[in-house]
C-alpha cells in the first residue's frame, strides 16, 4: 500500500522537469586546482638556487647589448668586455621589486588576465615556421595561416592569451609586425603578443596597440596591454634583440615572459638538476635586467627544459625528464614568488597517439608544477617546427576538460539529491527519469567538441572517422562561421591608415 503513493510522488517530481541548472565554468580566468608536486627536497632546491647565484657571480653571463651591460654596471655588476658578473644582492633586490601579481588588460575587460602563482593560463603552440592540416598538407607558414590560427585561438575561451602561432613567411620582415598586430587586434580581443625584434618594431607595435585601444601614453605604460617572450641563448648568453626587448618592454610597462630554452645534454647539463640550475641562473639575470631598466616592471619567470634524444640529438618532449624539469622549475619559481611560464609540446611528426601522449605528459608536468602560463599546450608538432590545425582542436578538447576540473565539484543539498534522486528510485531502478537527472541532463556533463562517445555500430554508420578527421570538420566550421569580436570601424580605419603610411615609408627592419 505504501508503494503506491511513493511511486505517484516520484512520477510527479519527474514530470515536473525543473528548469535546467546551468553549469557555471569560467574558462577565461582559471585557478589551478591541483596541489603543487615537488621533485626535489627543499634543501636541494635551496642549493640549486644558491648555485645559480654563484654561477652569476663567478661565471657570469655573456651580454651582447652595450646598453644592457651599462645598466648592469650601473646596478653594481662587474663588467669585463661582454661578460657581466651579477652579485646576488642585485638579484635579491630585483626579486623584491618585480610584481608578484600582474593584471594584464585585454581588448575586453572579461578577457583580462591575472598572472600570479595559482592562476592558470593556456596558450597554443607558438613560433612555428610551418603550418599543417589534413586537407592542405604541411607548408611554410603564411599570412592566411596566421589569420586562421588567430581565429581558432579566439574561438576557444580556454586560450586566454594570443601567441604568434606561426611565422607568416610570405610577409616581408620589415612589414610583418604590422600584419601580425592588425590580425590580432581585428580578429581577437585577447591579450596580444609582440615580438622583440628591435626597438623600432617594438615601438611601432606599441603605438598601433595604444591608439587602437584609445589609450594615452601614460595609460598605456601604467598597465600591461601586451607581452613578449624572451629566450636566452643557453648557455649563459643574452643576445642583442632579447636584451633590448627586456629593456623596451620594461620601460613601457609591458610584460616580458623570460624563458631560457634548455635541452638536457645539448645546451644544458644532461641532468635535470644541472639543467634547471642553469635555466634558473639565466632567468634571474634577465629578470634583474628588467628591474634595472624600470623597478617594478612586470616580468614572469620562465623555463622550457626538456631533453634531447641521445641517439639522434633531436629534441624530445613529453618525456619523464621534461616532466621532472617542470616540477623543479615550479619549485624554484615558488622560491622567487613570481608568476611563471612552462610548456608542453610534442616531437611527433603528425597528430597521432605519440603526439597526444607527449603533449599530455608535458601538460600534466606543468599542471602539477603549478605553472601560471602553459605555452605550446595545443597544436605543436615536430618539436615546434609546425602547428597542426587538427592537433590544436584535439588538444583544446583536453584543455577544456582541465578547465572543467578547475571549477571543482559541488556537494550541496541539490548535488547530493536526497529528495530529487535518492528517494525517488527503488532498489535495482535507474536514475534516467529522476527529477535531478531531468533538471541537469543537458548541462551536468562536459560536452565534447571532437571526441565521439558513440558505440562501434553508430560510429561506423557515421563514416568511421578518427579524431583527426573529425577535428578537420571542427576547424573548418569555426573558420566558416567567421565570428569576430565587435571592433570599432573608425579604430580599424585608423590602424589601417597608420600601417599604410608606415609601409610607404619603408617599414621597420628587425635588429640583430
Amino acid at each position: 500500500m505504501s508503494d503506491g503513493p511513493r511511486k505517484t510522488r516520484r512520477r510527479g517530481r519527474a514530470e515536473a522537469k525543473a528548469a535546467p541548472v546551468q553549469r557555471e565554468v569560467n574558462y577565461r580566468q582559471l585557478k589551478n586546482p591541483f596541489p603543487p608536486m615537488d621533485v626535489f627536497s627543499a634543501d636541494q632546491i635551496a642549493n640549486m638556487h644558491d648555485t645559480a647565484l654563484r654561477t652569476l657571480e663567478e661565471l657570469g653571463v655573456k651580454t651582447l647589448l652595450p646598453e644592457a651591460r651599462a645598466l648592469f654596471k650601473q646596478g653594481g655588476a662587474k663588467v669585463d668586455g661582454e661578460m657581466v658578473f651579477i652579485g646576488r644582492e642585485m638579484v635579491v633586490a630585483a626579486l623584491q621589486t618585480a610584481p608578484k601579481s600582474i593584471l594584464c588588460r585585454a581588448g575586453a575587460r572579461d578577457r583580462d588576465v591575472v598572472l600570479e602563482l595559482g592562476s592558470l593560463v593556456f596558450q597554443p603552440g607558438a613560433g612555428a615556421p610551418h603550418a599543417t592540416d589534413l586537407e592542405r598538407g604541411r607548408r611554410p607558414g603564411s599570412g592566411r595561416d596566421f589569420r586562421e590560427l588567430i581565429q581558432l585561438t579566439q574561438h576557444f575561451d580556454v586560450f586566454q592569451m594570443m601567441p604568434p602561432l606561426i611565422e607568416p613567411q610570405d610577409i616581408v620582415t620589415n612589414l610583418r609586425h604590422y600584419f601580425t598586430m592588425e590580425a590580432q587586434l581585428t580578429l581577437s580581443d585577447k591579450l596580444p603578443f609582440i615580438f622583440s625584434r628591435g626597438t623600432p618594431q617594438v615601438e611601432e607595435s606599441f603605438e598601433m596597440l595604444r591608439d587602437f585601444r584609445g589609450l594615452s601614453d601614460a595609460e598605456f605604460e601604467a598597465e600591461p596591454h601586451s607581452y613578449t617572450i624572451i629566450n636566452t641563448n643557453s648557455p649563459r648568453t643574452l643576445d642583442i634583440p632579447m636584451a633590448q626587448g627586456l629593456i623596451d618592454f620594461a620601460r613601457a610597462g609591458q610584460v616580458s615572459i623570460v624563458t631560457p630554452f634548455t635541452l638536457m645534454g645539448a645546451m644544458a647539463p644532461i641532468t635535470v638538476a644541472g639543467a634547471i640550475t642553469l635555466s634558473h641562473a639565466e632567468a634571474l639575470a634577465a629578470i634583474t635586467l628588467t628591474q634595472l631598466a624600470r623597478p617594478g616592471a612586470p616580468v614572469c619567470y620562465g623555463t622550457f627544459t626538456s631533453n634531447v634524444d641521445m641517439k639522434s640529438g633531436a629534441p624530445a618532449f613529453g618525456t619523464p625528464s621534461h616532466f621532472q624539469a617542470s616540477l623543479a622549475a615550479g619549485q624554484l619559481a615558488r622560491f622567487t614568488e613570481l608568476p611563471w611560464r612552462s610548456a608542453a609540446g610534442s616531437a611527433s611528426n603528425l597528430n597521432d597517439v605519440q603526439a597526444a601522449n607527449e603533449n599530455q605528459m608535458g601538460l600534466w608536468g606543468c599542471l602539477m608544477a603549478g605553472a601560471t602560463v602553459v605555452i605550446h599546450s595545443a597544436g605543436w608538432l615536430e618539436g615546434g617546427l609546425s602547428v597542426s590545425y587538427e592537433k590544436l582542436i584535439t588538444d583544446a578538447e583536453v584543455l577544456n576538460m582541465v578547465a572543467e576540473l578547475c571549477a571543482g565539484a559541488q556537494a550541496g543539498v541539490d548535488e547530493i539529491g536526497f529528495e530529487t534522486a535518492l528517494s525517488e528510485v527503488d532498489p535495482s531502478g535507474h536514475f534516467f527519469a529522476s527529477t535531478q537527472t531531468m533538471a541537469r541532463y543537458d548541462t551536468e556533463f562536459y560536452q565534447p567538441i571532437v571526441h565521439d562517445y558513440a558505440n562501434f555500430g553508430t560510429w561506423e554508420e557515421r563514416g568511421a572517422q578518427d579524431a583527426s578527421t573529425r577535428a578537420t570538420q571542427v576547424w573548418k566550421d569555426i573558420l566558416a562561421a567567421d565570428m569576430r569580436p565587435g571592433i570599432d570601424a573608425e579604430k580599424t580605419a585608423g590602424l589601417q591608415d597608420y600601417i599604410r603610411g608606415r609601409t610607404e615609408a619603408g617599414g621597420a627592419f628587425p635588429e640583430s
